[in-house]
């Protein structure tokens, strides 16, 4: 394989496709219960929108957003909440792990354990509402 044609590429995967059942209830849920920006939300067709929502974030650090889609037949309805069979999707970053877990918790976000610590630091696994895994995670200060 020739790495040279790609020697000084800089790249960054700036979105994730999520797919969902309705635009709106994907925003309020990613919105007023994990406290995530809506970033755009552009109607494309009738049925059709480009809504991308991400955490807040004020370090500066650009990060990835996810893209909300909305399924559109059978196969994309399917796959709704369990787009990795079963595993952990997303890995939500913190820098407080325990205020976050905390207002997690008052919002009624549905955690499949306990917190607990790793050798990366503090996490724990939650569903979203259409039962996708996430870890919210405070990594290990170096």
């Amino acid at each position: 394989m020739n790495h040279e044609a790609t020697k000084g590429m800089n790249q960054a995967i700036t979105a994730l496709t999520l797919v969902v059942r309705d635009y709106d209830e994907a925003i309020r849920y990613y919105t007023d219960v994990l406290g995530f920006a809506l970033l755009e939300d552009t109607p494309l067709s009738s049925e059709k929108r480009w809504v991308r929502v991400a955490p807040q974030n004020t370090s500066g650090k650009a990060g990835a957003s996810i893209l909300l889609a909305k399924a559109t037949n059978e196969r994309q309805e399917a796959a709704i909440g369990n787009q990795t069979g079963g595993r952990v999707f997303l890995f939500l970053h913190t820098d407080n792990f325990w205020r976050d877990y905390e207002a997690y918790r008052s919002r009624n976000v549905r955690f499949t354990e306990e917190p607990r610590k790793e050798e990366y630091g503090t996490v724990v696994v939650f569903k979203d509402l259409y039962g996708n895994l996430w870890d919210l995670v405070e990594p290990k200060k170096l």
